[in-house]
């Protein structure tokens, strides 16, 4: 220890005992807070664990203060698609092949169920094994053709009503099954396509045929028209009235200025005869 002229004696080394003692304090603090702060990312969810126990605790995107005893396991709640690709059966007993897309999510609130008992990677363990049997049961119920051509939609609404009841148990939400492409055996397939093309060229020869049958139907109307028109106009004309126009047209005739020869009484009821002309 060294000494002074003053006679005192200060002891250093326990000062610095006690700045490395409040360092190493403050350090552990904040590596404690440090590791107490749990970031979870956009779109997922985090799942508390204690020493590999769930909890039950569910952490929203965002930052939070969790004990440092705590471990955030994230989850994402985005919507996923899980696609497939299967060589299912029809009705008949025909092997198709249908390719089919599962749109879904992660119930948010059912998170931690959904890692306790299926883990991370539930779209393996659920979702694709249901998605395939889910296809099948389907399509066994409909004939190849009907897949082929108007059902489709039928068949989608029927697998998405399955699986969302089967998934929904397990904390999964179905948002749209989707049908992207069906290939049936080659022969079944041509043999559809010139049934439907047969339909057409018939409902095309159903289709000039009326239209040739209203294009009768007006013409016959027409002449009916044209007939009845003619009938009345008979009715109307008389020998008085021929005549009452024939004077008329004499009297205009001698009024025109145009060169003209005229024959008076010398045609039919005494009306003047034009030469080159004919007879009024």
């Amino acid at each position: 220890m060294p000494q002074y002229a003053t006679g005192k004696v200060i002891d250093t080394g326990g000062n610095w005992g006690r700045i490395v003692v409040t360092g190493l304090v403050v350090l552990l603090l904040v590596g404690v807070f440090a590791c107490s702060i749990t970031r979870v990312d956009t779109g997922n969810v985090a799942v508390l664990t204690q020493f590999g126990r769930v909890t039950g605790e569910i952490l929203p995107e965002g930052i939070h203060l969790v004990s440092p005893f705590l471990s955030a396991n994230e989850l994402t709640v985005r919507t996923l698609e899980q696609k497939e690709t299967a060589a299912v059966p029809s009705s008949e007993g025909l092997i198709m092949t249908l390719e089919a897309s599962l749109l879904f999510h992660l119930d948010s609130a059912r998170a931690a169920d959904v890692y306790q008992k299926l883990g991370q990677n539930y779209q393996s363990k659920v979702v694709e094994p249901m998605l395939r049997s889910a296809i099948r049961e389907a399509t066994a119920s409909h004939p190849a053709n009907a897949l082929y051509t108007g059902e489709r939609e039928q068949v989608a609404r029927e697998i998405e009503a399955a699986l969302s009841a089967d998934l929904a148990k397990r904390g999964i939400v179905v948002e749209k099954v989707l049908l992207r492409d069906i290939q049936l055996p080659a022969a079944l397939k041509a043999s559809i396509e010139a049934k439907q093309q047969a339909e057409q060229e018939s409902l095309a020869m159903q289709f000039r045929l009326q239209k040739e049958k209203q294009e009768a139907d007006r013409k016959r109307i027409e002449a009916q028209g044209i007939r009845d028109f003619q009938a009345t106009v008979a009715q109307g004309i008389t020998p008085g009235l021929l005549e009452w126009k024939g004077i008329e047209a004499t009297e205009r005739l001698a009024q025109s200025e145009n060169a003209k020869v005229v024959v008076i009484g010398s045609g039919k009821n005494g009306l003047p005869i034009i030469l080159g002309g004919t007879e009024r």
